[in-house]
């Protein structure tokens, strides 16, 4: 199924909102239990994009969409500011059609022009199809919480997964750039 990456929006909270109810309500993913309502993720979803951070979503040739992708802060604090941690998450009939791969490669080339130095996954559930993802995508496992979340009466492991962005750690980050500039 052929797909449009393009930048989510307000029109789109409704399908986000369904999407990630789904996911809370039948995953290990998230570690909420109880799925957020469209106001709340309208909430979240613009404290993202104020901040600068791309929120992107898979839609198809009939405009459904099929998944949504974003980078957020992974910590506030100001040294953190050239990481960034990933959230991919897809429609129950968009999984296994490589859409998620197609949203984390298009957020890794959008952070990387925006000059972040490093992505990192924080997998719940330790997900193998987002582990394998990851991996597809130039990411490293370097790190393994267990039993981090108890949902679904199952204990939950959490993986970190990581890459380099642009020039890593090869050379210093412009200060003067997003994200470098501390407001």
């Amino acid at each position: 199924m052929a797909t449009d990456i393009r930048n989510a929006n307000l029109a789109d909270i409704a399908a986000i909102t369904a999407i990630y109810g789904e996911a809370v309500n039948h995953g290990g993913a998230s570690y909420e239990l109880t799925a957020p309502d469209p106001a709340e993720m309208n909430q979240r979803f613009q404290a993202i994009i104020d901040k600068g951070y791309p929120y992107i979503a898979a839609v198809s040739p009939d405009a459904t969409l099929l998944g949504y992708a974003y980078a957020s802060a992974f910590r506030t604090r100001p040294a953190y500011r050239w990481l960034v941690e990933d959230s991919i998450y897809l429609a129950p009939e968009a999984r296994g059609m490589g859409i998620g791969k197609a949203l984390l490669n298009e957020l890794v080339l959008r952070c990387t022009s925006l000059g972040f130095r490093q992505m990192v996954g924080v997998i719940g559930g330790a997900s193998t199809a987002s582990i394998a993802v990851h991996l597809s995508c130039g990411f490293e496992q370097v790190g393994r919480l267990t039993a981090t979340g108890f949902k679904h009466g199952n204990w939950l492991d959490t993986v970190f997964m990581q890459r380099s962005l642009g020039d890593g750690n090869a050379t210093a980050p412009d200060l003067n750039a997003y994200p470098g500039i501390i407001p």
